[in-house]
């Protein structure tokens, strides 16, 4: 997770897209859960690889592993060589069976990770694979090469950049080699020329089919995703609305995530309106919106919107006199 997250600014000048709220929770801390419910063990350990984030975001991280009952470390990459580049600045924790996971993508998933198989894809069939790198298999259902972009059918199933492997030694071999021998792509060392490696010496890698795949990557998807976080959890019947919000002459319109001591007044929202704590809310009508931490919206129709921390939205009340046949447009 040590990208600039350049495509979802300026969310991301001042906070790691990682840590952005879909749902009243950190994407991350969102992901790591995913991965866990797919686990057959217990987590011990979390690795994550960031940039110079400062150390507030260092220590919430620390305590998104604890709240797994998993030890958390930070490591840096503070060049952006690649995937594989990233992988390897958590070394010492390539020991044994292992989870990597890029920070921006989020996944519901039906099965239990099988720890006899070499290792895991996480894949989804989609209807354009030209954008995304997609698996080959063969007839018994084993990946066998991996293809960035294809421009001709090579295979629908995208992967989604969450891999399970049996033996992280394996993983860490064949990444030292990549290095060592100065293979690069794009300037860049790629996770899927390791796995590359690993296939053609005899590991067998399954296909992780996801029931649907969740990005994070832009404004415009990542209030998608807010969306079907909500739904979600709704589903799950959890409850979405802290008791320490106060809600007055106004109308919440399900799934909606309200935080710790949001302040709502005169005012609709929902569906799908995650608002994070301390945030006040006054006369102004939200819909499929996140409102990140100790925001205030005052005044206004939101919808399909995503508002920082920290941040005033105030529109303008009218006083208004208006005969028949008459069209105002504010």
């Amino acid at each position: 997770m040590a990208g600039r997250g350049s495509r979802l600014r300026p969310h991301t000048l001042t906070l790691p897209k990682p840590l952005i709220l879909v749902g009243g929770k950190a994407i991350v801390h969102r992901l790591v859960e995913d991965i866990a419910s797919v686990c057959s063990d217990p987590i011990t350990e979390i690795g994550f690889v960031i940039g110079d984030f400062g150390k507030e975001v260092e220590e919430e991280l620390i305590q998104v592993a604890a709240n797994l009952g998993a030890k958390g470390k930070i490591y840096y990459q503070q060049v952006p060589l690649g995937t594989a580049h990233a992988v390897i600045c958590a070394e010492e924790l390539l020991e044994g069976p292992v989870v990597v996971a890029f920070a921006d993508t989020l996944f519901k998933a039906d099965f239990k990770i099988d720890v006899k198989v070499d290792g895991i894809l996480w894949v989804k069939q989609i209807e354009d694979p030209s954008a995304f790198g997609v698996v080959k298999m063969n007839e018994a259902g084993d990946i066998i090469d991996f293809v960035e972009k294809p421009q001709t059918f090579v295979s629908d199933l995208a992967m989604i950049g969450v891999y399970y492997f049996k033996s992280g030694e394996e993983l860490k071999r064949e990444i030292n080699y990549l290095i060592d021998k100065n293979i690069i792509k794009g300037g860049e060392y790629q996770l899927p020329d390791a796995l590359r490696r690993l296939t053609e010496k005899g590991k067998k890698f399954k296909p992780g089919k996801v029931d649907e795949w969740l990005d994070c990557g832009n404004k415009e998807v990542t209030v998608f995703t807010n969306q079907r976080v909500l739904a979600y959890d709704q589903e799950k019947q959890l409850d979405l609305i802290k008791t320490s919000a106060q809600i007055k002459n106004s109308t919440i319109i399900p799934p909606c995530f309200i935080g710790d001591n949001v302040k709502i007044n005169n005012s609709i929202i929902g569906p799908y309106v995650s608002l994070g704590k301390n945030s006040i809310v006054n006369k102004s009508i939200i819909e499929n919106s996140i409102i990140q931490d100790q925001s205030t919206i005052q005044y206004a129709l939101l919808k399909n919107s995503m508002v920082g921390h920290h941040t005033k939205v105030i529109g303008k009340e009218s006083d208004l006199s208006i005969g028949d046949f008459s069209i105002i447009k504010i």
